[in-house]
């Protein structure tokens, strides 16, 4: 490869490796300041009542804690009448690392997904992708008391007391980053994530996430619409392992380009 770190001795290696280690030590601490500042954040009272679609039908938010204090939702998003090719990359991604959810449950938390698509369909692409976690419909009817005026494509953390529902904090865009763990792996090799907004020397790989044209295109709602390979990277295995991608009759009967 022709993009490569120079090459020096150990001893000047291992010198500028410790002036980095530095710095993460520095990083690491005020990440512990900042988790600390969340956990003394006020927190604004939401309804218990409000109603999501699982796979016995309607629940109750409260439900979904499944009897434990703490619930950790994953609000999906959705492009609603695309086939599983066309959903989201970054929910998929984040959605997809979580994966055995033992250790939550010992800290008395549970993980859910509350998708924005209609059950039958985004379950269908919960079945495609393996995911096991519990998995909910957000209805219209309930979006102005979970949502209250965001967008899907965020975390948010709730406290249950007794019948009451809090929530404590929300968090979008990279602050999904801490749902897995390949971005942080990644962060540590000498390529980084390999995309196009990282500061990375002259020449480094910046293979994904829209560094060409031809990855590049537009969804139902007009928004840019990044990936590799023409769909969502954590749906290779899936196709590779020969399960289908078929979302059912509610898939636009235009749009076979990536269908299964």
């Amino acid at each position: 490869m022709s993009a490569m770190p120079p090459i020096v001795g150990r001893a000047i290696w291992q010198e500028q490796i410790d002036e980095v280690r530095v710095r993460e030590k520095l990083h690491t601490r005020e990440g512990d300041a900042i988790a600390a500042a969340r956990r003394r954040l006020p927190m604004v009272e939401v309804d218990p009542t409000a109603r999501l679609v699982g796979p016995a039908g309607d629940v109750r938010l409260i439900d979904t804690f499944e009897g434990r204090t703490q619930l950790l939702a994953s609000y999906m998003m959705w492009h609603d009448g695309l086939p599983a090719a066309g959903q989201c990359e970054g929910c998929t991604k984040d959605n997809g690392q979580v994966r055995d959810l033992s250790f939550l449950h010992s800290r008395d938390v549970t993980f859910a997904v509350f998708c924005e698509g209609p059950f039958p369909e985004s379950d269908r692409y919960r079945e495609f992708m393996g995911w096991e976690m519990p998995f909910y419909s957000v209805p219209e009817t309930s979006r102005d008391a979970l949502i209250a005026g965001r967008d899907f494509g965020m975390t948010v953390c709730y406290l249950r007391n007794g019948d009451q529902v809090f929530e404590t904090y929300w968090t979008t865009g990279r602050g999904h980053e801490t749902m897995g763990s390949a971005y942080p792996m990644l962060d540590q090799t000498v390529y980084g994530r390999q995309e196009s907004w990282e500061d990375s020397p002259e020449g480094w790989p910046r293979l994904y996430l829209g560094t060409r044209s031809e990855q590049m295109r537009t969804d139902q709602q007009g928004r840019s619409v990044r990936r590799p390979g023409g769909r969502p990277i954590m749906q290779w295995p899936r196709l590779a392992a020969g399960h289908s991608d078929d979302l059912g009759a509610a898939a636009v009967a235009g749009d076979t380009e990536h269908r299964h």
